[in-house]
């Protein structure tokens, strides 16, 4: 570990990198690693845990982890840098010709900026019954977003995280003759002299790429997952080189150029609200400061970066342990560098899952958690005595009145009240099925059922009132608690991040 003098608090912040890398290394699990830096140097360094539990190599801050979506900002910043080829208010069926209905008339700003309204693909294919296992191809995958069509919100009403509009502007660009991992070899590694790399899939070698691990209950597995990896989160590399990018952003110079400004500059909603989430980079304030950046989350990977540009220092961390926490981890190494207090969890909401008067949306507190159609993040206390999160793709401001839930998720109005079980299981019995995707599900008793053979799941229903139901499953390594809407012989599935697939009673 390494610290240089500075009038910033560069001692607490080692403190803060080695006691989370240390309990890594305690552990004798996954790990990770920590950088803390400025614009010219790397400040702290802290690295902690095993890249490898099958050769015991020590994690350092060399090793090479899947940076997941903080990949997005790269695209993004490669997108707004061309601007005459792909612009920013171009409706993306102007690029990809195959897309059909509102999702063609969305617009590459709103595809970026996560007010687009487009159903994310992972989530969407795991209502259809696909694992995160399962093998898919990139032309696949978009023959079938263009057959899809519909969105989940009316573009810019809404703001809700949804990796398929990185997906959609990387076709784009590659239908101009520009491919993403060409473009990142070409335009950033060769003038820094970093080794980012973009596989197209989970299983293409990248060089010292580390495993990812998740913790079942026979202990660590390696984790892996199928979906073709589009520029949403494709990048791999180690905290270094992710460290010396991020200074070329923070002092505006080299190959990112011009890119903080705009890819963190303000985005609005349709009726002109701002909100906190740029072109892959999202705003958040602690004690005062006002901070920028970005996480990432693959099966077995977290990580998360955060960047003071008044100060010009920043927070790089990365694991290869699917239970790191990696913004609060983060947020804990900047704080320690500020000075400043860390915010203070919110139990001001009492625990009950709670469901809207119509709809799918449902919401459930457990603690400090809030989740909201399966999404959770932690609520914080704000100073007017609500409830709020820290998250620019997932913002909530609620509070707890009259046995109710009321407030704002995503900048939309919403009200929840418990939920109460009105025997809709009972009605809703037998087997649904969704014929333009040749996908089904019964329901058995209160189960949900899906798949064949011994891939077949089996997942616990809870009703909420209203003729919905939750079905609580598990997809690898997480939780996927999607909602049943009922309405005659139709059901809808929604997850947070899609909303948009009807099945039908089927005979």
């Amino acid at each position: 570990m390494t610290v240089a003098a500075s009038p910033l608090r560069w001692s607490a912040a080692a403190e803060a990198a080695a006691g989370i890398t240390e309990a890594w290394a305690q552990e004798g699990g996954p790990g990770g690693a920590v950088v803390v830096f400025d614009t010219q140097a790397l400040r702290v360094e802290a690295s902690g845990g095993l890249e490898s539990l099958a050769t015991g190599v020590p994690f350092s801050g060399d090793s090479v982890v899947r940076y997941a979506s903080i990949t997005k900002h790269v695209l993004a910043g490669l997108t707004v840098q061309r601007e005459g080829v792909v612009g920013l208010d171009d409706p993306m069926g102007q690029h990809l010709p195959g897309l059909r209905g509102e999702m063609a008339a969305v617009t590459v700003g709103r595809a970026l900026d996560m007010t687009g309204g487009l159903p994310d693909l992972r989530e969407t294919l795991s209502l259809l019954g696909l694992s995160v296992h399962t093998a898919t191809e990139a032309p696949e995958l978009l023959d079938f977003l263009c057959r899809l069509a519909a969105l989940n919100f009316p573009q810019g009403s809404e703001v809700s995280y949804s990796n398929t509009g990185y997906r959609l502007v990387e076709a784009a660009l590659a239908r101009k003759g520009l491919a993403f991992a060409d473009l990142v070899r070409e335009e950033i590694n060769a003038p820094l002299g970093i080794a980012f790399s973009a596989p197209e899939l989970w299983f293409d070698p990248v060089r010292d790429l580390v495993p990812g691990y998740w913790k079942s209950e026979r202990g660590w597995q390696l984790a892996n997952a199928g979906l073709h990896l589009s520029a949403s989160g494709s990048l791999t590399g180690s905290v270094r080189h992710l460290a010396l990018w991020l200074q070329c952003l923070l002092g505006d110079r080299g190959p990112a150029r011009g890119w903080l400004a705009r890819l963190s500059a303000p985005r609005f909603l349709a009726d002109g609200r701002p909100t906190r989430y740029g072109l892959g980079l999202a705003w958040s304030e602690l004690g005062g400061h006002r901070l920028v950046g970005h996480g990432g989350s693959h099966a077995g990977y977290k990580n998360y970066f955060l960047l003071h540009p008044a100060l010009g220092v920043g927070v790089a961390l990365v694991s290869n342990r699917e239970d790191a926490a990696p913004y609060g981890l983060a947020l804990k190494v900047m704080a320690a560098l500020l000075g400043a207090p860390l915010p203070q969890r919110s139990e001001r909401i009492p625990d009950a899952l709670y469901v809207s008067d119509t709809g799918p949306e449902w919401l459930e507190m457990k603690g400090s958690i809030a989740t909201f159609l399966g999404t959770g993040d932690t609520l914080y206390e704000a100073p007017d005595g609500w409830s709020v999160s820290l998250s620019a793709h997932l913002p909530m401001r609620l509070r707890a009145t009259g046995g109710a839930i009321e407030g704002e998720i995503g900048h939309v109005a919403r009200r929840f009240r418990p939920a109460v079980a009105d025997g809709c299981l009972g009605r809703v019995q037998g087997r649904w099925v969704c014929p333009g995707h040749h996908a089904a599900f019964d329901i058995v008793g209160d189960r949900l059922e899906m798949g064949v053979g011994p891939a077949r799941t089996r997942a616990p229903l809870v009703e909420l009132g209203g003729g919905r139901l939750v079905a609580e499953g598990r997809d690898g390594p997480w939780t996927k608690r999607a909602c049943l809407a009922f309405s005659g012989d139709r059901v809808r599935l929604s997850l947070n991040r899609s909303r948009v697939l009807t099945f039908e009673r089927a005979g």
